[in-house]
């Protein structure tokens, strides 16, 4: 534990550069974790409202919204946990402006969260939670 940054006497997160990049790699592992389980891809990095939804999918006739969380290390909780109940405030509020945009009132949609872990070389731990939220 002596080789983490600090400051304050606080473990500090990583530059926001990284966390971004570590988010694009988790955008696409994602993307191949649901192409493998039969989603279609219909979007991705949707923006509106000052908020963006990392996926959109297709699961059959239901039009999915899929919130994905990657973390390299546990140190600050599971992924799964970072999706507050604020973030899924947001998450709903732009999936209703693409529903609008999109006119697609009447699709049967759902919200999952894909969760990564992805600690040194080893392959990432992969969870998705279906109707998340």
């Amino acid at each position: 534990m002596s080789d983490l940054p600090r400051a304050s006497g606080r473990v500090t997160p990583p530059a926001r550069g990284s966390t971004t990049s570590a988010g694009r790699a988790g955008e696409r592992l994602a993307g191949r974790f649901l192409r493998r389980k039969g989603y279609t891809i219909v979007e991705t990095g949707f923006r509106m409202f000052r908020g963006e939804i990392d996926i959109i999918a297709r699961d059959g006739p239901t039009l999915v919204f899929i919130e994905v969380k990657m973390r390299t290390s546990p140190l600050f909780g599971r992924p799964e946990e970072s999706v507050t109940p604020a973030k899924q405030r947001q998450i709903r509020k732009v999936a209703r402006g693409y529903l609008f945009q999109r006119r697609l009132g009447e699709t049967p949609c759902r919200f999952d969260v894909i969760s990564i872990l992805k600690q040194g070389e080893a392959a990432p731990s992969i969870r998705h939670f279906k109707n998340a939220f």
